[in-house]
């Protein structure tokens, strides 16, 4: 399988109030390692050695909405497209980050996601 599927469940980050704190829990819990970016994320590296998901540090506990899923793209373009002909509503972007671009939006229930793309 593609590592970069299109569409497929990519990546999920946690909020967290102590990153040193849940990188310690997740660590002995389940014994998943981590890709450290500094104070404020970790990234979360799976079986392979490729991350998977990330720890995101917040100020606050972690309020209603949880996790933000993020899904891959071949053409975030036609993503957005697709997402709004659905009814869903872009929130945020798409605008570039270090991997390439992404995009927020809420489903109809005011569920959060994203979905990114490397260009």
């Amino acid at each position: 399988m593609a590592e970069n599927e299109h569409h497929r469940l990519n990546y999920v980050e946690l909020s967290v109030t102590d990153l040193s704190a849940a990188q310690a829990f997740y660590s002995a819990a389940f014994g998943w390692r981590f890709n450290d970016y500094g104070p404020e994320y970790a990234g979360i590296v799976g079986a392979g050695g490729s991350e998977v998901g990330g720890l995101a540090k917040v100020a606050e506990r972690p309020g209603q909405g949880g996790p933000l899923v993020l899904l891959y793209s071949d053409d975030l373009d036609a993503t957005v497209e697709a997402v709004t002909a659905a009814g869903g509503s872009v929130v945020n972007g798409p605008y570039p980050f270090p991997g390439g671009r992404r995009f927020h939006f809420t489903d109809p229930s005011g569920n959060e996601l994203g979905v990114w793309a490397t260009s």
